[in-house]
């Protein structure tokens, strides 16, 4: 189940993938709309990915993560508020880098995978307390699948290699195995005053 919100990140819940109806209707409004941006992201990143590399192969594929992926987390964050977008532990984009809470979910996520305990999707939320003004996040476990491996996986092909290496010069993003954790989906809102005290 979600839970919503520790003080701070060593409270992060990891989500297991069911809940009642009863539980989700306690959740905070703002963690089904994290769910649904990232959820959003993924899907349309995917589609936009299968569609490139079946008109032009892998390589078309990499201009997508390249233009369309930055593209598409812009318009969601635009039209949300929130900031959208991906991080991983090993990126191919600086500029997804994790900040020190992210790489500690993440780190999190990796050992779930790894351990085969995870029966389904992987989140995290928590609220963060900053000096009376509260930051709301969200992260969903990318798992590595059949399609990230042409471009992500432990062997690509010359060409690929090549055109991954000219884009992204200090990738860290191959070598993964499918169900190895890729990465996550990031949805942090802006920082909110704190409740007043009752």
């Amino acid at each position: 189940m979600i839970r919503p919100a520790a003080a701070f990140l060593i409270g992060a819940s990891l989500c297991p993938p069911f809940a009642t109806a009863a539980e989700q209707s306690t959740w905070p409004e703002w963690i089904e709309q994290s769910r649904q941006l990232s959820m959003q992201l993924g899907q349309e990143l995917k589609s936009e990915l299968g569609r490139a590399i079946e008109q032009g192969g892998p390589i078309a594929a990499i201009d997508v993560c390249h233009k369309r992926a930055p593209e598409i987390a812009g318009r969601l964050s635009a039209q949300s508020g929130a900031t959208v977008g991906r991080t991983a532990l090993r990126v191919r984009n600086a500029a997804n880098a994790p900040d020190e809470m992210q790489r500690a979910v993440l780190q999190q996520f990796a050992g779930e995978l790894t351990s085969g305990r995870a029966e389904g999707p992987l989140e995290a939320v928590f609220e963060i307390n900053h000096g009376g003004r509260i930051e709301r996040r969200y992260m969903r476990a990318i798992p590595t699948e059949a399609l990230c491996l042409t471009c992500h996986g432990e062997v690509l092909a010359p060409g690929l290699a090549a055109a991954i290496a000219s884009r992204y010069p200090g990738d860290q993003a191959t070598g993964f195995k499918q169900g190895d954790l890729r990465g996550a989906f990031s949805v942090i809102w802006p920082a909110l005053p704190a409740p007043a005290a009752r």
